[in-house]
């Protein structure tokens, strides 16, 4: 059995969905230094949809992909930097290069579960570029096992070095995710990862039975600071991790450190699994919604709930934000019309 397990820390990435993309660069210089002095492996930094996503639709990030990556480079003297990579809102030649040129040592090319195809060019060209390219799987429950074990596949066969698949909605119990790793590892010949959410409280156990199906990549971020009720807490991660007898290379004593500077300086509220996460995660849809959707809702004064649960009937993803406030206003016509 593999006993080394590498740790990717979306703390300021994932976490700026948290706070709608305001991380400043003083915050992520702060972290960076912290987490560098941890020994935590990998750092990604970017808006929460990764490079490129900062838009109107997705959420304006408070400074620049170029500030993010030049300040995340100037900080991490002996951690790798990471970005998380969209095609369609990252390009090759306006995007990729760029963050090439800024320093960046992994890149992480993501897609919807069902979407592989959409990588190939990003993938092949950061490989071409030298830098350690993982494919990413998103929203990996609305796939089937055997499904999305065919489109990691593609992934490889493009040149991905390393497959992460994604609970972006929180969703998975462990049974799911032993399934799922153990059909990928069936098929793969490149290492595994996880990442998970916590809406239905099972981060840590979810990544825990990724590990013991045979996963040797988890992500994890500071206090679990993410999208909806965070991702899986990596001091805790790194924590049971040690318990268990496997190796990540961090300091713990400084990675709780970190993660108290991080509460500190960056997380405004520590990630809760309140009402709403809970069903954003047993309906399936991306954790990535819940601020939009409780906007939306009390706009058009709509139970959050009922339009959770109708965004997952549509198998609604990420990027497609657009129909939150259709939903919110079909049905707030609809209890109109009751009325």
């Amino acid at each position: 059995m593999n006993k080394k397990i590498l740790i990717s820390d979306p703390t300021l990435r994932d976490g700026n969905h948290a706070v709608r993309h305001q991380i400043t660069a003083q915050q992520m210089a702060t972290y960076c230094k912290a987490a560098d002095a941890a020994g935590i492996p990998i750092v990604e930094v970017g808006h929460g949809n990764g490079v490129g996503a900062s838009s109107l639709q997705l959420g304006e990030a408070i400074i620049s992909d170029e500030i993010m990556l030049r300040t995340a480079r100037e900080n991490l003297k002996n951690s790798l930097l990471g970005i998380h990579v969209i095609p369609g809102f990252a390009t090759i030649e306006k995007d990729l290069k760029k963050a090439i040129e800024y320093g960046v040592d992994v890149i992480r090319v993501a897609s919807h579960c069902t979407e592989a195809d959409l990588t190939q060019r990003h993938i092949e060209f950061a490989r071409n570029a030298g830098k350690n390219t993982y494919g990413v799987l998103m929203m990996s429950h609305m796939i089937s096992p055997e499904g999305l074990a065919e489109e990691a596949k593609k992934m490889e066969s493009y040149g991905a070095e390393s497959l992460v698949f994604m609970d972006s909605s929180g969703h998975y119990l462990p049974a799911d995710v032993t399934e799922r790793v153990q059909r990928l590892k069936d098929v793969l010949n490149i290492p595994v990862g996880f990442h998970a959410h916590n809406n239905l409280g099972m981060g840590i156990a979810n990544s825990v039975a990724a590990v013991e199906a045979g996963a040797t990549i988890l992500d994890g971020s500071a206090r679990g600071f993410g999208a909806g009720a965070g991702n899986a807490q990596i001091e805790v991660l790194v924590a049971v991790l040690e318990r268990m007898g496997y190796e990540t290379g961090i300091d713990l004593y400084k990675l709780l450190d970190a993660c108290d500077i991080a509460e500190a300086e960056i997380i405004p509220s520590l990630p809760t699994i309140k009402s709403i996460s809970i069903v954003s995660g047993l309906s399936g849809v991306f954790s990535g919604f819940m601020k939009p959707v409780e906007r939306v809702s009390k706009q058009f004064n709509v139970d959050p709930r009922d339009v959770f649960f109708e965004l997952g009937r549509r198998k609604i993803i990420a990027g497609q934000e657009d129909y939150i406030i259709e939903v919110a206003a079909e049905l707030a016509k609809k209890a109109e019309s009751q009325t």
